[in-house]
């Protein structure tokens, strides 16, 4: 039996359901979902494994037309650098697309040799005749090898997407280790599970603001079980964004740490202490060094 094993990578705008349709093909939670734009900010591999075949998913931060700080600026550039390394692309747009993409994005999506599919997502909220009238419209600008209109959010027709993409792959063995499900690190989860309960749980500028460090970790025992402490920064641009985070009497920091614990036990199947500190880093989303340090700049 031979074995298949290929790179996909996932494209789109923000928002439009990218990390839940990774999410459902590859089972696990990857990629941090919220209602608010620009919630992935760094390329992440989701692996999806079975007997035969091996597919790394690629899931990039949504492309910004119009990036105002270094931090859009590399989060663009994970999505420029998914053109180059694919063996196909999935684009991602939804029922309410409005066609307004930067010129040399769409030129960039057009030149790429490999197979590529439109998937049109959230068809649970729009009219029949108006996705058709969508599809229409793409296929006049871009040739896409197939169309998938899909549902994320209930799991329509993801099934779908893995069995053509199976068709596409080539023939190798494969790239990781059959039982592992992503690239990226246990600290890397626990920090994105960290800035999504604080993009859930605080409103307007501030979440896009806010970078989460795990600063120390360690593996104990507490009565004959294992017991995690976790350590945890969380950076801001300002004082008044310290002040939001923490809350009157610390009462908003307290909800924040008791959300993210609950779900970092649930991600660890482990029991956890959870320690939160809110730090002042100025203007961290326009300064190089401190990009290159959270792993933006590439």
């Amino acid at each position: 039996m031979k074995h298949k094993a290929g790179f996909i990578n996932i494209i789109g705008k923000p928002n439009v359901g990218k990390s839940t349709i990774l999410n459902k093909i590859i089972g696990e939670k990857m990629s941090i979902i919220t209602s608010k734009p620009q919630t992935t900010r760094h390329r992440i591999f989701g692996i999806y494994n079975d007997e035969e075949y091996q597919i790394v998913f690629s899931d990039t931060p949504g492309f910004i037309n119009d990036p105002h700080y270094e931090l859009q600026k590399s989060m663009n550039k994970f999505v420029y650098s998914s053109f180059d390394d694919a063996d196909g692309i999935l684009f991602i747009v939804d029922v309410f697309d409005d066609f307004k993409y930067n010129q040399k994005f769409l030129e960039r999506l057009k030149q790429i040799e490999v197979p590529k599919f439109l998937v049109v997502n959230k068809m649970d909220l729009g009219e029949q005749e108006k996705i058709k009238e969508l599809i229409n419209k793409w296929y006049e600008l871009i040739k896409f090898d197939d169309v998938f209109v899909t549902s994320a959010k209930l799991g329509f027709n993801t099934d779908e997407i893995i069995n053509k993409v199976k068709q596409i792959i080539p023939e190798s063995p494969p790239f990781y280790p059959k039982e592992q499900f992503t690239d990226k690190t246990e600290r890397f989860f626990i920090e994105e599970i960290i800035r999504e309960k604080i993009l859930t749980l605080y409103k307007q500028e501030v979440p896009y603001s806010v970078e989460v460090e795990v600063e120390e970790w360690e593996v104990t025992e507490k009565r004959g079980a294992p017991f995690i402490f976790i350590r945890t920064n969380i950076f801001v641009s300002r004082r008044t964004q310290k002040q939001i985070i923490i809350g009157k009497g610390g009462e908003k920091i307290k909800r924040l740490g008791i959300e993210a614990r609950k779900d970092i036990e649930n991600f660890l199947d482990t029991r956890v202490h959870l320690e939160l500190y809110v730090k002042i880093l100025e203007n961290w989303r326009d300064n190089e060094k401190n990009l290159k340090r959270f792993g933006y700049n590439h």
